[in-house]
């Protein structure tokens, strides 16, 4: 997300309290773009852990190098809601479009409440489609675009509208609700986002689901054309939605 102040997620951390000397868990961290950006927010004297059950992303996580003066993120394959008990307590669990993907998120938050520290943090940002997208312009390409994402999604059984229901779900799981926050993903004609990006990134899932073809989606041209619909527009276009939420461990 292209912005001048900080992106939604380090705001999200960092308001909530993320910081130097803190011990985080990220949950679902695929290839490491949150433990990373958590490795910097506690510092040396911190630690990370990185959970995925996916190899591949874990094995490209550990390849990443961070800055001077970070911890040095451990990344683990384990399962969410089987957290195993040698990973020890930690100041705060975060996760990144991980709850939309649970059959049972309030279970599952019980689940990883066992590994917080009392009065510990549990910070989580989904992503929801119930307002976007939206525009008041035509933008058919990004539309369709959007829409291979959201069948996508329904077909793996992920809660498109998981940020409406946040707040019940961390409130049954037995958590103290402290934030909730959303922001809109606003492209402008002169702001880009990278959605083609995005597509390719989950192109064999799309064909595997049979939701679009690799013809119909023509991923090598697919960026460009997004770009020039934008920049023939000059009117904003909202893709998404991102929902964070903070709670503590009562």
């Amino acid at each position: 997300m292209a912005l001048a102040k900080a992106d939604f997620t380090t705001r999200l951390l960092v308001d909530a309290g993320i910081g130097p000397g803190m011990r985080v868990l990220d949950v679902g961290c695929g290839s490491g773009d949150v433990s990373w950006l958590l490795a910097g927010l506690v510092g040396g004297d911190g630690a990370v852990v990185g959970i995925d059950r996916a190899a591949g992303a874990l094995e490209v996580a550990r390849q990443r190098e961070g800055r001077q003066g970070a911890a040095v993120p451990e990344f683990v394959a384990a399962e969410l809601c089987a957290l195993p008990a040698t990973l020890g307590l930690f100041d705060a669990i975060v996760g990144r479009r991980v709850l939309m993907y649970q059959a049972d998120p309030a279970k599952a938050l019980r689940a990883m409440t066992r590994s917080l520290l009392p009065g510990g943090l549990m910070i989580f940002q989904e992503h929801d489609g119930s307002l976007a997208p939206a525009s008041q312009a035509s933008f058919p390409l990004h539309h369709k675009a959007q829409q291979w994402l959201r069948r996508m999604l329904a077909y793996e059984g992920a809660d498109l509208h998981i940020g409406f229901n946040l707040h019940r779900v961390f409130s049954e799981a037995g958590l103290m609700v402290e934030d909730l926050r959303a922001e809109c993903l606003v492209q402008t004609p002169g702001n880009a986002y990278p959605l083609g990006e995005i597509i390719r990134a989950c192109l064999p899932r799309i064909i595997a689901h049979g939701v679009a073809t690799a013809r119909q989606v023509g991923i090598d041209t697919l960026q460009a054309r997004l770009d020039a619909e934008r920049r023939r527009s000059q009117d904003i276009y909202i893709g998404d939605v991102a929902f964070g939420i903070c709670a503590r461990k009562r």
